[in-house]
């Protein structure tokens, strides 16, 4: 299915867990550049960086990328890129791609199919998810999880494991991690931040609850590639600085 989309990053400068992450030097590339690079491999129809602060501004500028200043007071990706979509000249129907900007390694696979969910869904939001097949991965704060229903459709995101196994708690059968890739029609986007923020979006800190809690559907189809490495502490841009220079010596040994 060849769909056209447009991909929005938001780049936030602070970060709780990891300050500056996205300026953070990977083998030899921003975080951020790499996430603007992957981008454009899906080929979408433009690319536009929105970002809060003058640093992120200024590299996105030497890169050549597309870049907006937004409001420094908002508080979700998805108010940031809202007022991108607000800004620019985009057509209610347009599918907008919320590529997460601490996703350096992001296959533009991924780019390309949750904008093809959307396109052929009925709903009002797609995403995607992928297996868990390690505990530790399950039992994860830090990894968002989501359970579906028979129509592929999410019936509730949690940082717990979900669904949970009374009689065997170490069962992760049907468990599923969130890759946190937002497909939008740009009337929607534009719907949703107008809504107040729900408990359970703010209990759980993930956004999409905001969707569920207003009645609204998000398909939720599973990935057609693994997920790689996202950044969220320093820990996994070290990982992620492994996987290249192990990428590296392969082609050398080839």
């Amino acid at each position: 299915m060849d769909t056209e989309f447009h991909v929005i990053i938001p780049a936030r400068y602070h970060s709780t867990r990891f300050p500056k992450k996205l300026l953070m030097d990977l083998h030899g590339q921003t975080v951020l550049e790499r996430v603007y690079c992957q981008s454009l491999l899906a080929k979408p129809k433009s690319v536009t960086i929105a970002t809060d602060h003058v640093e992120i501004f200024n590299l996105a500028q030497r890169i050549n990328a597309p870049v907006i200043m937004t409001d420094a007071a908002h508080t979700t990706g998805t108010d940031r890129i809202a007022e991108v979509v607000k800004n620019l000249s985009f057509s209610p129907q347009d599918i907008i791609i919320n590529v997460q900007g601490d996703e350096p390694l992001i296959p533009p696979a991924l780019i390309t199919q949750v904008a093809d969910v959307l396109a052929r869904s009925t709903t009002s939001m797609a995403t995607l998810c992928w297996p868990i097949d390690d505990y530790s991965i399950a039992s994860s704060p830090h990894v968002v999880k989501v359970v579906r229903d028979n129509n592929r459709n999410a019936l509730y995101f949690s940082r717990n494991i979900i669904p949970a196994h009374r009689d065997t708690p170490e069962q992760i059968k049907q468990a599923f991690r969130h890759i946190g890739i937002y497909a939008y029609r740009a009337s929607f986007l534009l719907d949703i931040v107008t809504w107040p923020v729900c408990e359970l979006e703010t209990i759980e800190a993930i956004e999409p609850l905001r969707v569920l809690w207003a009645g609204h559907r998000i398909c939720v189809e599973q990935a057609c590639v693994p997920p790689m490495q996202d950044i969220n502490t320093p820990e996994d841009l070290e990982r992620a600085r492994i996987f290249f220079a192990n990428k590296e010596a392969r082609q050398e040994t080839t």
